[in-house]
């Protein structure tokens, strides 16, 4: 369903959306309309990565190998 709102504009601004408008072949509601659906859709993908990497973090990652103690992490003899 269809909503109509209510957008001030300079009058300047609505020329040249017009302008364009008329270049895409469509209205200025219609090349509004595409717009505020481009930030919206923008906006999803970004919370969806978002939430995707947030998960990946909070699961952590297997880098393989052992866990090294503090004490065999600083043990300096063992890197000459």
């Amino acid at each position: 369903m269809r909503r109509n709102i209510t957008l001030a504009v300079d009058q300047e601004l609505i020329g040249k959306l017009k302008t364009i408008a008329a270049e895409q072949g469509t209205s200025v509601s219609g090349l509004l309309r595409g717009e505020l659906q481009r930030l919206v859709e923008r906006n999803e993908r970004f919370e969806q990565a978002r939430s995707g990497a947030l998960a990946d973090l909070a699961a952590g990652f297997d880098l393989g190998g052992r866990t090294s103690s503090r004490d065999e992490l600083h043990d300096r003899e063992a890197l000459r």
